[in-house]
C-alpha cells in the first residue's frame, strides 16, 4: 500500500511540474499572413481581409493592413478617411477596433483616422511573453508611424496606449500637434505600489497563468470594467478575444499586466520616467476625457491634471474602455483640439 501511495505521489508531482512548465512557457512567435496589397501615399503594404465576425463592426470604407516593424513582427492597422492624421492608440487587451465608434463621429472626409493594434493583441503578430516590454512596444509603434511617413498628427491614447503611444511620439517628437488623453497614466512610480489588487495578484508566477490562462478568460470579464456593462456585449468581447485565443499564443494580456510598474525598480519604470518628462514638456492643445467608473484608473485623474494643468477636463460615467461608452465626447474633444491647430 505504501509503495502505491509513493507511486501516486510521484505521478502527481511529475504531473504538477509538467503542467507548471506548460502554462508558464514563454510562447512562440505567430506571424499572421495577409492577402494582396494596399497602396497608400507612404507605399505599399500587406492587406489583411478581416474575418466576418470582425468586419461586421466597421464600414466598407476601412483599410486593413499590416506594417512589418521587424522580421515576422507585424502590426495590424485599421484606418478610415483621408486628410489630417489622427493617431488613436488602444491598450490591454483590446485592439484598434476599440476606436471604431469614435471614428464614426469624426468627419472622415477631412480626417485620416489611424488605429494600430499593439503586438500580441488583435490581428497583430503574437510574440513570446518575454518580448512584451515597454521599450519594444514603443519602438514597434514608432516604426509604424515612421513607415506611414506621417509629418504631423493629433493623438489619443488609453490604458497602455497612453505611455506606448506617447513613448512612440517621443522618438519622433515633431509629429504631435495636439492630444486627447483618456484613462491612462504617464508617470513613473516613486514608491512601491501596485496599480490594483488584480495587478498585484497576477504578477506572481503560476498564479497569474492559472487565473488568466486556465480558470477564466480576461475577455469574458471586460464588461465588468465598464460603467454600463452592456456596452461590451458578447460579440464585442469576441471581437477582442477571438484573434488572441485562436492564435495559439494568448500570452499578451497577462504579459502586459505584468509590464505595469509596481515601484521604482520595475523594468518599465526607466522608460516611464522618459515618457513622464516628455509629456510634461509638451506645449500643445490638450483635453482630458476621463471615465470615472473605471475601477482601475479613475483614481489617477488628479495626477493627469497635474501633467496638463491647462487642459479642459470632461468627467464621464464611462468605465475603463470609455471608447465603447462615450465616443461622442471623445470625438468632440478631438475636433476641438484639431480646431486649435
Amino acid at each position: 500500500m505504501k509503495k502505491i501511495l509513493l507511486i501516486l505521489l510521484a505521478v502527481i508531482t511529475v504531473s504538477g511540474i509538467v503542467f507548471t512548465g506548460v502554462i508558464t512557457r514563454d510562447g512562440e512567435l505567430v506571424t499572421p499572413e495577409g492577402v494582396g496589397t494596399i497602396t497608400l501615399d507612404a507605399g505599399t503594404f500587406e492587406a489583411f481581409p478581416l474575418p466576418d465576425y470582425a468586419a461586421k463592426h466597421i464600414t466598407d470604407g476601412y483599410k486593413s493592413y499590416f506594417v512589418e516593424v521587424e522580421p515576422g513582427i507585424k502590426v495590424h492597422v485599421l484606418e478610415v478617411g483621408s486628410g489630417f492624421p489622427v493617431f488613436l492608440q488602444h491598450g490591454n487587451p483590446t485592439s484598434g477596433f476599440l476606436y471604431r465608434k469614435v471614428a464614426e463621429e469624426l468627419p472622415t472626409d477631412r480626417l485620416r483616422v489611424i488605429m494600430p493594434t499593439l503586438v500580441g493583441l488583435g490581428f497583430s503578430s503574437k510574440i513570446p511573453a518575454s518580448q512584451h516590454t515597454l521599450d519594444n512596444h514603443i519602438r514597434w509603434i514608432n516604426n509604424v508611424l515612421v513607415q506611414l511617413k506621417l509629418t504631423e498628427l493629433v493623438y489619443a491614447g488609453q490604458d497602455w496606449g497612453g505611455p506606448i503611444g506617447m513613448g512612440a511620439l517621443a522618438l519622433s517628437p515633431d509629429l504631435i500637434k495636439g492630444a486627447v488623453v483618456l484613462n491612462t497614466g504617464f508617470n513613473a512610480p516613486t514608491e512601491k505600489v501596485d496599480l490594483s489588487s488584480a495587478h498585484a495578484t497576477v504578477k506572481t508566477p503560476v498564479v497569474g497563468e492559472l487565473l488568466l490562462e486556465v480558470f477564466v478568460s480576461i475577455f469574458d470579464q471586460l464588461h465588468q470594467m465598464q460603467g454600463d456593462p452592456d456596452s461590451i456585449p458578447a460579440d464585442v468581447a469576441e471581437l477582442y478575444g477571438r484573434p488572441v485565443l485562436e492564435s495559439g499564443n494568448a500570452k499578451a494580456p497577462l504579459a502586459m499586466m505584468r509590464m505595469v510598474t509596481d515601484g521604482p525598480d520595475h523594468p518599465s519604470t526607466a522608460q516611464m520616467r522618459v515618457i513622464e518628462r516628455y509629456v510634461q514638456g509638451l506645449d500643445i492643445p490638450t483635453e482630458i476625457i476621463w471615465g470615472m467608473s473605471d475601477p482601475i484608473l479613475a483614481k489617477l485623474l488628479p495626477i493627469m491634471k497635474q501633467n496638463f494643468p491647462e487642459a479642459p477636463v470632461t468627467e464621464t460615467e464611462g468605465g475603463h474602455f470609455l471608447q465603447e461608452e462615450v465616443p461622442v465626447e471623445i470625438a468632440a474633444a478631438l475636433l476641438r483640439v484639431i480646431a486649435q491647430i
